[in-house]
């Protein structure tokens, strides 16, 4: 299988390659658009700001490109949170290829960022979330979050409910770390690998 992990230069890349490499997958880290559309499966990664995130999938002219592919995507962390219409981490547009807009997570009395481990809830069926039997625990790390809405798989809470799956026609999102969740994120990766094109 080819699996291309996008250089965005704002992720930890080398987490998520030995995560796929335990799982006997090979990838490769890449910013060239022609390698991108060719893989079987593209994983969008990201740590930062939605807006410096953006601002380099400009700059390497990777927006189009992405927008454009049919093959499954993953989007994980900020790499989520980029799929959406919106972010207002930086009050930037992001790729649009969900219809969901990332907000400033609702922590209430709670230390921000939200960091460490929490359950996952499933709200429908899907392939992405046939291996969420209860108790589900995931690694998180971030400050902004999409509301529950129309397109969320699974959610958190923290302590409001928000979108820790989210998915539309070939793009997916994990708010959580899948490559630092043991094997429950080991399972979810797993998972996505044998979507079939949509």
């Amino acid at each position: 299988m080819d699996v291309v992990i996008v250089n965005t230069d704002c992720a930890n890349l080398a987490s998520v390659k030995y995560a796929l490499e335990r799982l006997g997958i090979t990838p490769t880290i890449s910013d060239d658009s022609a390698r991108i559309k060719q893989a079987d499966k593209v994983i969008l990664p990201g740590v930062g700001s939605a807006r410096a995130a953006m601002r380099n999938l400009q700059q390497k002219q990777l927006v189009e490109p992405l927008q454009q592919l049919t093959q499954p995507v993953l989007g994980i962390c900020l790499g989520m949170q980029l799929l959406g219409l919106r972010s207002a981490e930086g009050d930037v547009d992001c790729l649009g290829v969900i219809p969901c807009i990332t907000e400033r997570l609702a922590c209430a009395n709670l230390p921000s960022p939200h960091m460490g481990w929490n359950q996952l809830l499933a709200t429908r069926e899907h392939p992405l979330t046939k291996s969420l039997t209860a108790p589900s625990y995931c690694y998180f790390v971030h400050s902004y979050a999409v509301p529950v809405g129309d397109y969320t798989l699974a959610t958190s809470s923290y302590p409001q409910p928000f979108s820790a799956m989210i998915g539309a026609n070939n793009f997916y999102g994990m708010q959580f770390h899948p490559e630092r969740s043991s094997a429950v994120g080991e399972r979810l990766l797993a998972d996505f690998l044998a979507m079939e094109a949509a």
